[in-house]
């Protein structure tokens, strides 16, 4: 015998999340401007870190290390970006860029997504968004795999961007 749904009965009951818990309360009434001033922190535990460390001085061996590059001598996609970003804060961009050339370009539009987005949180001001479309990321993820790939290249002129 089949059944047949009962058209007057009450629908199924819809899922109630549970009450949020102490830590989702804590960031619900969190100030607005703690998120920005938490990654600023982190910024500058990064740039306090690359000042103090000086990698330009590190031998290849020297930790922290590249995992990949200790074990393959191949660069990975990031090796380079901490000397990159020690020359970006020393105001040396040729430099920079030979250490990670693409490092260098998102770098500008890494600090202006930042800038927005504290503005709009903290100031209520709205900077003009920047249209960062999913091909415009897949573009720049498929050049920086093609990059990862052309610095490990042994002939020049790709020899350039080895680190």
């Amino acid at each position: 015998m089949t059944s047949v749904a009962d058209p007057t009965a009450a629908p199924p009951p819809y899922y109630v999340p549970p009450p949020p818990n102490r830590f989702v309360r804590l960031m619900a009434r969190a100030p607005k401007w703690l998120a920005p001033v938490s990654v600023l922190g982190c910024i500058a535990a990064a740039a306090g870190y690359t000042m103090l460390a000086d990698p330009t001085e590190s031998r290849a061996d020297a930790a922290p290390t590249c995992l990949l590059k200790l074990t393959t001598g191949l660069d990975c996609p990031g090796c380079g970006g901490t000397r990159a970003f020690w020359y970006v804060l020393h105001g040396n961009l040729p430099a920079a860029a030979r250490h990670h050339a693409l490092f260098v370009f998102a770098l500008p539009f890494l600090l202006y997504l930042y800038v927005a987005w504290t503005g709009q949180r903290v100031f209520k001001r709205k900077l003009p968004p920047l249209r960062i479309t999913p091909t415009m990321i897949g573009v720049f993820l498929a050049v920086w795999l093609g990059f990862s790939i052309l610095r490990n290249l042994p002939w020049a002129p790709f020899t350039w961007f080895y680190v």
